[in-house]
């Protein structure tokens, strides 16, 4: 009968005398875990800040169309919008791009009235700490990081100039740089106040980019539509659960591309394992026979094998997944950054706030794990139910 004592002692023979062969096995493992990990955990915490982002958002923005275009929403709307009820906190928002002609960058430029009530709610981390007096006291704006350290690169470290619609320059002073734990969002967003905002677009007082609303009681949602669209027939509204759903749409597509290429990996790497256990080398076909010979059962050989690949895939995997978690969350992800964030327009200094949970662990270790026992266990089941004489030749 096998004893414990000498199950482990051949678990620990095996596995040091087969030293090579495992050291190879783990080093591609952690190759293959560690570029897994690193994705998943980037499109997770990517889609961990923009929830929160969110959260703080308007349920509803509001647009004027015409011809199939979006053009100013007159602010008068306001009014008949306030009109119906269950929706409040309505306000209106100017927003646009501003290119910076010679080098075809651009800032997203926000228009914000500091002193709304609901305003004032979603940015408080941007206000918090600002003396709005002096902010006031003449032309200002807060800069995401990628604005500023673009400005910095042409020389505008004080004030920049924008170039309005009417061919003259507006001169606005360079305040403060919008919080870093922001920049999945803010990093290319200049924040000013509402009407200066509409003065660098050439807009009149009486236009908006857009209307925002709120509608506490969810249920209320669709009967607020089509309340819309009767008040309004040339509008365009958009739900804050759509475009949730069209930022998790987008970080999931660019996940699954990198999980496409894995699998094909993993497949290609679980196939080259099974054919080399298929195809065992005779001193290791022999070590299998002797045992059988010795005594040892079909299970005992398997459950031998087991823990072997267990050791394997435990390793791996706690190795490969602590170097992703440093590569992400400690080095910024430099290179799969720029595949999931894109480098077309200014350069993004975000930071990957951890939002790691033990389902998203277990999937990279099922995703790993799984396919590694099959393509070893099989191959060494097969050779155990062979008579341990034909195992020996």
């Amino acid at each position: 009968m096998l004893t414990k004592s000498s199950f482990l002692y051949f678990l620990t023979l095996l596995l040091f005398k087969q030293r090579d062969k495992h050291i190879g096995t783990i080093s591609i493992s952690i190759v293959i875990i560690f570029l897994l990990s690193s994705i998943l955990f980037i499109s997770s915490s990517i889609q961990g800040s923009i929830k929160i982002a969110l959260e703080s958002q308007p349920d509803f923005s509001l647009s004027r169309v015409e011809a199939g275009r979006v053009v100013d929403t007159p602010v008068e709307w306001i009014d008949k919008i306030s009109d119906i009820d269950g929706i409040v906190d309505i306000s209106p928002r100017v927003y646009g791009r501003y290119f910076y002609r010679p080098k075809e960058e651009s800032f997203l430029v926000v228009g914000v009235d500091f002193f709304d009530e609901q305003n004032q709610k979603e940015l408080k981390n941007l206000i918090d700490g600002i003396d709005l007096k002096d902010f006031f006291s003449r032309d200002s704006m807060l800069v995401g990081e990628g604005v500023k350290e673009f400005l910095a690169e042409h020389f505008y470290s004080g004030d920049f100039s924008f170039k309005t619609p009417t061919g003259k320059f507006k001169k606005v002073r360079i305040y403060d740089t919008i919080p870093h734990q922001s920049n999945l969002i803010s990093n290319d967003m200049v924040v000013m106040p509402i009407d200066l905002a509409r003065e660098i677009f050439g807009m009149s007082e009486d236009l908006s980019t857009d209307i925002t609303f709120n509608v506490p009681n969810d249920s209320e949602w669709d009967t607020i539509l089509t309340k819309l669209h009767l008040l309004f027939y040339d509008l365009r509204v958009v739900e804050k659960r759509e475009i949730a759903k069209a930022y998790s749409s987008l970080y999931n597509y660019k996940g699954g591309l990198f999980l496409i290429l894995y699998l094909i990996t993993i497949v290609t790497f679980m196939l080259i394992l099974y054919q080399r256990y298929s195809m065992v080398y005779s001193s290791e076909k022999r070590e299998i026979g002797i045992l059988r010979a010795t005594g040892w059962s079909i299970g005992e050989i398997v459950k031998l094998k087991f823990y072997e690949t267990l050791i394997v895939v435990v390793v791996s995997f706690v190795l490969g997944t602590v170097l992703a978690y440093i590569y992400v969350f400690v080095w910024g992800a430099p290179l799969l950054k720029e595949i999931f964030l894109g480098g077309a327009n200014l350069k993004n200094q975000v930071e990957f706030a951890p939002t790691i949970n033990m389902g998203l662990l277990s999937s990279i270790f099922l995703f790993y794990a799984v396919p590694l026992f099959g393509s070893i266990l099989i191959p060494v089941w097969r050779i155990a139910i062979t008579s341990p004489k034909e195992a020996m030749l």
